[in-house]
């Protein structure tokens, strides 16, 4: 589906329950758009037909539904009003938020809120699995995955406001992400760059307690061959790449670089990387994972 003008259409989110939609779509609001939670999938073409005709009278008017398992008894015609959009000429992106099984325990634990799909005899970790696999057709079509298990609300509803704030598609938005290994792996990365073989400025006292961020960090790997040669090859990687991933309509790209504890030689090349795709008339999104800005 060929997308001009991302602000014109309608934003669906979904996914897991616990995962942060109620984050996602505050932040929408905030930005102006008209957000309805859990709004039953018969209604999408109806709904969004109305939002056109606001748009035609009063200019801009941007709008966002909540589609989730709350929507189960709907959820099997959604292919079919998904389709029916379509057929309108109504662009649409659906943003999928997911955790893992750990972190959504967890939250659920915390804030002593029933999941959807459980009850007397369905457990919690049950109901999570059977809403994974119920949400799977719209996890399937959407233009962007978050897992939200490492994320604060703060962090998400900036990435949230970034995907939103996209006006045009020219080529795929490359997200830049650093992270440590012995935090986990980020799971919805496309590609993975291992900077662990680099010089570690942890072993400096004075650095140690900087991110790569700092000058005096960005001075220490600015000055090593080996971390401008690693920067070099991964930016030709990604150069080269890009344009196919543009050939098949790929919006989003992430870019995921880890170093151990993703605060000095992982956060250095995502700035770098980011500075560099900048220039070069990219759009570029940016998360530091391990690191509080």
């Amino acid at each position: 589906m060929k997308r001009k003008n991302q602000n014109s259409g309608l934003l669906i989110v979904s996914g897991q329950s616990g995962s942060g939609k109620t984050v996602a779509l505050n932040a929408l609001e905030d930005l102006g758009y008209y957000c309805i939670d859990n709004l039953p999938a018969v209604m999408l073409p109806q709904f969004t037909e109305l939002c056109l005709d606001q748009h035609r009278e009063f200019g801009n008017f941007p709008a966002a539904v909540a589609i989730d398992s709350r929507n189960r008894a709907f959820l099997e015609s959604l292919p079919k009003n998904l389709n029916a959009l379509e057929r309108l000429g109504i662009d649409y992106r659906i943003i999928f938020l997911e955790s893992d099984e750990n972190a959504l325990v967890k939250r659920f634990s915390e804030t002593r809120r029933k999941h959807p799909l459980t009850n007397n005899i369905t457990p919690l970790i049950d109901g999570i699995r059977q809403e994974r696999e119920l949400l799977a057709p719209l996890s399937e079509r959407a233009v962007r995955r978050l897992n939200t298990s490492l994320m604060t609300p703060h962090e998400l509803r900036r990435l949230i406001r970034d995907i939103a704030g996209i006006e045009t598609f020219s080529g795929p938005v490359v997200m830049f992400e650093s992270f440590g290994f012995k935090y986990g792996t980020p799971v919805d990365a496309d590609f993975v760059f291992d900077v662990r073989c680099l010089p570690n400025p942890h072993w400096n006292e004075t650095l140690r307690p900087m991110s790569g961020l700092d000058e005096p960090v960005a001075k220490f790997l600015d000055d090593e061959p080996q971390v401008q040669k690693m920067l070099e090859h991964i930016q030709s990687f990604i150069e080269h790449w890009l344009p196919n991933f543009h050939q098949e309509n790929r919006s989003y790209i992430t870019v995921a670089i880890g170093c151990t504890g993703g605060k000095h030689r992982s956060v250095y090349m995502v700035d770098k990387l980011s500075r560099y795709f900048s220039a070069k008339e990219t759009h570029v999104q940016i998360w530091h994972r391990e690191i509080s800005l």
